[in-house]
């Protein structure tokens, strides 16, 4: 039997220090992570570095805690003790000292809600990648021709949207794609919306830009827009986005990574269209700010030449200035035709998208998508059940065939099949060599037999 010495030297690893206390250390940050904690802060001790360090405490344990330089918010709860507190943060080991502690990243009184603090660890974390960065946001187009829509189609919000659109911009085209903007998986939902408004699709004509809305709540309301995934897909969207979540007061992470944030759903409509009537007075303004100005060059003119011809009596001149006169007024006339033409110009394409937006109803253009979602689900229903059907009758056909010109048949017609050793079949007698063994199967079973001579191969 052998000594306890000789089975720690054959079974043990000596190991440093240091390398036991990382081993240690990466157990228990793969096994924990981050966590939240809450207790009493005691100990709390401040460094002139900006780093802050206190214990973390109940009735029956403790734990050191670590606050890095601007790790916190300035807007969080002061630390000092006996100060109870829930903490968020990493588990790790301080390796010099070999002493586990926990790397606090939020720190707020017991009993604040979790969905603020979740709120604000993402905001704190995608601010850090730069999602929220001004210089990647992009400036929307000022005469935009289609607006995609993510929000649902059953809220106030899209009535809102829509009868503001159709005051301040009729000739403006709508997709809606809608989603569900609560719920288990609406964030998911909102996240796929964006993505397809925001690639090329053959079944619509491309977006300007993208306006996500949903009307005001509570912070659970509203908590689908505060998921990753649908802040990232704002980021990564190739089109500019507006957020219209909520009410003035509220606010989202998308509004934050959004490259516009409206107050209102209402107020967004506002903001991404201009106002057509103003647009229109604006023209006429120009156009009477461009006759005033014509009629005061001519008027200028005429007496610039009256007063040149009192001046000189000399025929020449006065010629010149008659032709330049002349000149003069056919250069008005075209003037006033060119101005005459652009206005008509104007106000004929202004019918022409209008009378474009009413042939592309949003409504008919719904009802066709309905039309193909039905057949669709048709077919899906239908198609199953017939490919079983002929998958079964192919089948039964080559089962038919495999009994009439298969083995076995052959077999019960009174045939055998022969093989040697090796199960490879014999077709010709010089492949049967003398002596060696064979195996023949017919209809009912198999036997095996030895090779015999021939009377040629006896012969001395």
């Amino acid at each position: 039997m052998e000594s306890t010495a000789d089975f720690f030297q054959q079974t043990s690893k000596v190991f440093t220090v240091a390398e036991l206390t990382r081993q240690i250390r990466g157990a228990l940050e793969t096994r924990f992570g981050a966590v939240w904690v809450q207790g009493e802060i005691s100990n709390y001790r401040p460094q002139p570095s900006g780093h802050r360090y206190f214990t973390l405490k109940d009735q029956r344990a403790a734990i050191s805690c670590v606050v890095f330089r601007n790790t916190l918010p300035p807007n969080a709860p002061p630390i000092a003790d006996g100060a109870q507190v829930q903490v968020y943060g990493n588990v790790t080991v301080f390796e010099a000292r070999g002493q586990y502690q926990l790397n606090v990243q939020i720190l707020q009184t017991r009993g604040a809600g979790l969905l603020q603090a979740k709120f604000e660890a993402l905001k704190r974390k995608l601010e850090a990648e730069g999602l929220f960065d001004s210089a990647r946001k992009r400036l929307l187009p000022k005469f935009p021709r289609r607006i995609g829509i993510v929000t649902s189609s059953s809220g106030a919000a899209i009535r809102d949207i829509l009868n503001v659109l159709s005051r301040r911009a009729p000739n403006v085209q709508v997709l809606i794609n809608p989603v569900r903007v609560q719920g288990t998986g609406a964030a998911a939902e909102i996240a796929v919306a964006i993505k397809e408004l925001g690639r090329p699709n053959e079944s619509w004509e491309p977006v300007d830009l993208i306006l996500i809305a949903r009307g005001g709540g509570s912070i659970e309301d509203l908590w689908e827009f505060n998921e990753e995934i649908v802040a990232r897909a704002i980021f990564h969207s190739p089109l500019p986005i507006v957020s219209a979540v909520g009410h003035e007061i509220d606010f989202t992470i998308a509004d934050f990574v959004a490259d516009l944030r409206a107050p209102t759903p209402s107020a967004a409509a506002e903001l991404i269209v201009p106002d057509a009537a103003e647009l229109s007075r604006r023209v006429i303004d120009l156009q009477n700010c461009l006759q005033k100005c014509l009629r005061n060059f001519l008027r200028q003119g005429v007496t610039r030449l009256r007063f040149l011809s009192e001046r000189t009596i000399s025929r020449e001149l006065m010629q010149r200035m008659r032709n330049a006169q002349q000149q003069l007024d056919l250069n008005a006339d075209s003037l006033q035709r060119r101005l005459k033409q652009f206005v008509a110009d104007s106000r004929a394409a202004l019918t022409n998208r209008a009378q474009a937006l009413k042939t592309h109803d949003p409504r008919r253009e719904l009802a066709v998508c309905r039309t193909r979602i039905a057949e669709l689900e048709r077919r899906i229903v239908t198609q199953p059940s017939q490919l079983l059907r002929t998958a079964l009758q192919r089948f039964q056909r080559a089962e038919g065939i495999l009994r009439v010109a298969g083995p076995e048949a052959t077999l019960r017609r009174g045939y055998s099949i022969t093989t040697d050793a090796a199960g490879k079949v014999i077709r010709k007698v010089a492949a049967a060599r003398p002596k060696s063994k064979i195996r023949t199967r017919v209809v009912d079973g198999e036997f095996e037999s030895e090779v015999l001579p021939t009377a040629a191969q006896l012969k001395p």
